[in-house]
């Protein structure tokens, strides 16, 4: 009987959504796992047993959570953490690392954030889709990415439709119309310089208006979520194409290659070459959370 799972996914080709590494863990009494800094999302759904979360909060204050059975605990990229299995009662959880240019929209939905990175069904069996979707791509490493992404999909939507954190969200309104623009106007031309006054001006609002609503809609100002569209650009050319990196980094709107590189290792963690270097020799992560 096995009592762990770990798989690395194979393909990156993906902006809304991506999926890192995923599996489960019966873990031993007291087996622990850091200090450690992720570059991506991370969530540990708890499905039997007991543990804690040692997390830095955005104040840098470390905060202490103790879990248990069909809790989970968000990781945010950059946050400092530590978590242990009990003495006595030693927790089994999944994993799921993920990110891409709306995951933090979706979290935040959720009411997930390094502010509070606790999940707590509003009751404990709404949270059954999100441990089901979870195991479902932990055990299905060889399903197509399609399907496990589409798993992704049904994860996030089970951990905002169950979350007793979750923020109340009303159907489709003019704001997200204005906002879906923006998004399409910046994916038409994330290639050459915007300014966030142009893509406002796109929408027909003004900049701090439209900026206010971007925020709220998208989980970060339009100058931020910009960046991260560039970048994912850069890192899908990067793994599929023979392109040089000076030709990418011009190619996905930064003529200057050292501001380029900034900006990747800011985002990533590791410089483009390396980033390169790494998914070309999978499995990209050698350690299990």
């Amino acid at each position: 009987m096995r009592d762990y799972s770990f798989s690395v996914f194979p393909n990156d080709n993906f902006l809304d959504l991506r999926l890192f590494q995923y599996g489960w863990e019966q873990c031993a009494p007291l087996h622990s796992f850091g200090p450690f800094v992720r570059n991506h999302f991370l969530f540990h759904y708890v499905i039997s047993g007991r543990g804690c979360l040692n997390s830095n909060g955005p104040d840098g204050t470390t905060r202490h959570y103790e879990l248990g059975p069909n809790q989970g605990f968000l990781i945010c990229p950059g946050q400092v953490n530590t978590y242990y299995a009990d003495k006595h009662d030693p927790w089994k959880y999944a994993w799921l690392e993920f990110d891409g240019l709306r995951a933090e929209e979706y979290l935040n939905a959720a009411g997930l954030s390094e502010a509070q990175p606790i999940y707590q069904p509003r009751d404990p069996s709404l949270g059954a889709p999100v441990r089901d979707a979870m195991l479902y791509i932990a055990d299905h490493s060889q399903a197509s990415t399609l399907c496990l992404i589409g798993h992704l999909c049904l994860f996030l939507d089970g951990l905002i439709q169950s979350s007793s954190t979750r923020r109340e969200l009303h159907g489709a309104r003019l704001q997200d119309f204005y906002i879906q623009e923006a998004v399409n106007f910046m994916e038409q031309n994330y290639r050459r310089e915007l300014t966030v006054e142009e893509i406002a001006d796109v929408c027909k609002l003004n900049r701090s208006y439209f900026s206010k609503l971007f925020r709220e809609s998208m989980g970060c100002p339009p100058q931020e979520f910009l960046i991260r569209l560039r970048l994912s650009k850069a890192a899908e050319q990067m793994q599929t194409t023979k392109a040089s990196i000076g030709d990418i980094s011009a190619n996905c709107g930064y003529p200057n290659q050292l501001h380029f590189s900034r900006a990747f290792k800011k985002r990533y963690g590791v410089s483009p070459r390396e980033w390169r270097a790494q998914h070309r020799s999978l499995p990209l992560y050698s350690q299990h959370t």
